[in-house]
């Protein structure tokens, strides 16, 4: 929706506008939800339009128009469909969001009717099924007609399907009136509706009853529905019975149209005679339970129920929508009347279309390529914003124990447990997110993390950020390079552009090779059998030139053409594309330091990291030495826990160290008052609020300096472009023996590493700088323009800041070009580049 002025602001001009292109907006709304069963905005996108309208008239009645979505009902009825009058109309409800707009409801009605505010008035509540409405006229209890809710005033004639649903009786049982007119819904359990997209997902079977110029698929595809609701409409209103038939169609009756003989004198009474004639209702026992309809005398009462049905939402099994609210005395009903498409003795008090509730039947434990735990919940499935969820992601270990690793209560965390029941909100295209958890229906146990992988078995840690001292509040597989969960993806990274780039060799072939189980790990790739290597290349060109020709052959029969007719297939000499690829393997046994190490996938390993590495250290024995060196010289805990003190920096923590044992045995002694250790004020300050005894001041940095970090590490963190973040992350990745092993396996392959090429200083016009490279660069690539600033002696940055000195431009530069000219910093174009370092 555009951005909108409020009401009270509006012109009659702009009025008027505004209404038009709400009329046509909502109307086109109405024509897919109603007629081609396929909505393309939520409940409450659409809620917003009509309330928006509805506004609008209010302020101006003299600009309502004859085409005003408040004088009309649903949507002209499909041209594929007879046409049948309803004897009388099927109208739609008014809509409470609020309990103030139930209040509202309960005093319009009692005003009308000039009732006493303690005088009786019953109303009563059930749940508002979410599918498609539809009238069924029986006559001497034979059913003769069943007609769509349409416009209104007329529907589609959908008889011959609607005698193929099992619960609607051919004849009615027990009464006989002349004329009833049943009214209800068509719905489609979550059950049904998962076994009917997964069995559509099998076969070939189309929805011979949809339109071709709303998105079907192509002949010979599949449409899947996107929620129950359209399953059971899509299914209802379809011009081959025997195709509804095949659907699991179910139907709630709880209201009527034309009636010879009215079975009672309340809403309850007749909806009760319903259930009598062979109808399912809301009056009829739920589950064993009390029935879902139920009748009151407050308003308190209502909205208590609207509770009582929102929080069993995920239990019925089918979708529900809100809870409609009707005066039961029949009497009362007739005097109130209607307004413009809806009746002033009923309201629909609706759910948010953004949330359900439904139940965490299971959590599951996914390992990413990274080799981070994620936890899944799969759900009891629920209809949100249109779409079914089954699943909703927990994000972390902290997230679902609602506490981080030391106990303290996290934002956003939930405890979630096997059996909760919780509420999940999907607002528009964003991902569902658990909101709530309902605190008196609650899973019997916490759930607990696993600190292995759930795949492979490998050790899975929290790592400890050494800049805050805190735990992660991500798991992750320490076997980066073994475990099958990362492997695949690993494998990806490894033949990356910016890693190995083996010629011939892409990530889709390697994911071929994987699947084949031609290659688990990165070191089979340089020992490939060649004949099986053979077969996969022959086997995977042969399919993708089946799947190019049986492409062209429904192309050509989309437009009544004859299949291609084709030859003899041309020979193709696969070993000589196999020896192309061995080849390209082979080129790649020898490599840069530097991209074998960011080849590995470590952690926090990118490419400048890995630059960094290689140039402080000869090769990938001498890196292992150093990480596993720096494993055991790791800080502890405590250690990063005081150094995450604010204001407290390396330097600090340095002095800090060198408190003796007598300092921290005398009881007078305290850290944030030695002159000694020249903290200045806010150092003081800031070690007072966290701890706020000397004792607990002299004991937690006594922890902290018996977890001091050993020399190997503290060198291993201290070098350029490396940090302590990377140092612990590559010193856990080598402390772990099966990605040591597989390091060990490629260099046993082959694979032969090459010491980085020294910048060229000497001379250099950009020896030093730092060079941001931004737009399409149109003479080298932006991986080669980067290469050669570093053989130069620059350093080459993602983003532009002030320490930035020189910015190459091509065509397109955008943001990067627009920081630069912010902060005053140089900008070339590429040729003024290429010929600043002697290349032009």
């Amino acid at each position: 929706m555009p951005d909108l002025k409020a009401v009270e602001t509006l012109d009659p001009g702009e009025a008027a506008a505004e209404l038009e292109r709400l009329a046509g907006e909502i109307a086109e709304h109405d024509r897919r939800y109603h007629e081609r069963d396929a909505p393309t905005i939520s409940d409450a996108a659409y809620d917003a339009l009509r309330r928006r309208n509805a506004a609008i008239e209010r302020r101006f009645p003299d600009l309502v128009r004859t085409d005003s979505p408040s004088l009309r009902v649903g949507a002209e009825p499909s041209a594929k469909f007879a046409k049948i009058r309803h004897a009388l109309p099927m109208l739609s409800l008014d809509n409470a969001f609020s309990d103030e707009d139930v209040v509202d409801f309960a005093r319009r009605v009692r005003r009308f009717l000039a009732l006493d505010d303690d005088a009786p008035l019953a109303i009563t509540a059930e749940p508002k099924i979410d599918g498609l409405s539809l009238s069924l006229r029986y006559e001497d209890g034979r059913l003769v007609s069943a007609a769509t809710r349409g416009d209104g005033a007329v529907g589609e004639d959908v008889t011959r399907n609607a005698l193929t649903i099992d619960d609607i009786p051919h004849r009615l049982s027990h009464a006989r009136p002349a004329v009833f007119e049943v009214r209800g819904e068509v719905y489609m359990t979550h059950a049904d509706f998962a076994a009917l997209n997964a069995g559509l997902a099998g076969t070939a079977e189309t929805d011979d009853g949809a339109d071709e110029d709303d998105g079907e698929p192509a002949p010979g595809k599949v449409r899947q529905f996107a929620n129950p609701r359209n399953a059971a409409a899509g299914s209802l209103r379809q011009k081959n019975p025997e195709i509804t038939r095949s659907r699991p169609l179910r139907f709630f009756a709880y209201a009527w149209g034309e009636v010879s003989e009215r079975p009672g004198d309340t809403q309850s009474e007749v909806v009760e005679a319903l259930g009598r004639m062979g109808f399912r209702t809301n009056l009829q026992p739920h589950a064993g339970a009390q029935p879902l309809m139920r009748r009151f005398e407050t308003v308190e009462g209502l909205v208590e129920h609207y509770r009582r049905i929102e929080s069993q939402r995920a239990t019925l099994g089918y979708d529900i929508d809100g809870v409609v609210y009707k005066v039961d005395d029949l009497g009362f009903q007739g005097d109130l009347g209607f307004v413009s498409r809806s009746p002033r003795w009923a309201i629909a008090h609706k759910f948010s279309a953004e949330q359900a509730t439904t139940i965490v039947e299971a959590i599951d434990i996914n390992v990413g390529r990274t080799g981070k735990l994620a936890p899944l919940a799969r759900l009891k499935p629920v209809t949100v914003g249109g779409v079914v969820v089954s699943n909703v992601t927990l994000h972390n270990e902290d997230y679902i124990a609602g506490r981080d690793a030391e106990g303290e209560p996290i934002r956003g965390g939930r405890d979630v447990r096997v059996g909760d029941t919780v509420v999940i909100q999907r607002a528009g295209d964003v991902i569902p997110q658990v909101v709530d958890v309902a605190e008196g229906e609650r899973g019997p146990e916490p759930f607990r993390f696993p600190d292995h992988c759930p795949v492979c078995g490998s050790k899975a840690e929290r790592e400890i950020n050494p800049r805050t001292g805190r735990p992660s509040s991500m798991r992750r597989c320490t076997a980066t390079l073994t475990c099958p969960a990362q492997a695949k993806e690993g494998l990806k990274h490894f033949v990356s552009r910016n890693a190995f780039d083996i010629e011939g060799l892409g990530q889709t072939f390697v994911e071929a090779l994987f699947d084949a189980g031609l290659v688990k790990q990165p070191a089979d790739i340089f020992r490939l059998p060649v004949e099986p290597l053979k077969t996969l290349i022959e086997e995977r060109a042969l399919a993708l030139r089946l799947a190019n020709e049986a492409e062209e052959d429904a192309a050509l029969a989309a437009k009544g053409l004859a299949p291609k007719t084709r030859g003899k297939r041309k020979a193709y000499d696969y070993t000589k594309a196999t020896r192309n690829l061995v080849d390209g393997i082979d080129a790649r046994r020898s490599i840069a330091l530097d991209r074998f190490v960011f080849a590995l996938g470590i952690p926090e390993i990118g490419e400048t990291t890995a630059k960094a590495l290689a140039r402080s250290f000869p090769d990938v024995p001498a890196i292992e030495a150093a990480a596993r060196a720096a494993f055991a010289d790791q800080p502890g805990e405590a250690w990063s826990r005081f150094l995450a003190i604010p204001k407290i920096g390396e330097g600090t923590m340095e002095r800090l160290a060198t408190v003796t044992p007598e300092e921290l045995a005398d009881p007078e002694f305290d850290p944030a008052r030695s002159e000694r250790l020249r903290l200045n004020s806010a150092q003081r300050l800031s070690l007072r609020e966290r701890y706020t005894e000397a004792a607990e001041r002299r004991a937690a940095l006594a922890e902290a300096v018996e977890a001091r970090p050993g020399p190997a590490y503290e060198v291993l963190a201290g070098l350029p472009d490396v940090g302590p973040v990377a140092a612990l992350s590559l010193a856990r990745f080598f402390a772990e023996a099966h990605n040591r092993e597989a390091v060990a396996a490629l260099l046993a392959a082959g694979v032969e590493t090459e010491a980085p090429a020294r910048p060229v200083t000497a001379g250099s016009p950009v020896a030093g700088q730092t060079v941001v490279f931004t737009g399409t660069l149109e003479k080298m690539t932006r991986i080669e323009a980067k290469e050669r600033a570093e053989a130069l002696g620059a350093k080459v940055a993602g983003s532009v800041s002030k320490k930035t000195d020189l910015v190459v431009a091509g065509p397109g530069a955008g943001s990067k070009l627009t920081d630069a000219q912010k902060h005053g910093v140089r900008v070339v174009s590429e040729d003024e580049w290429l010929d600043m370092i002697g290349t032009g």
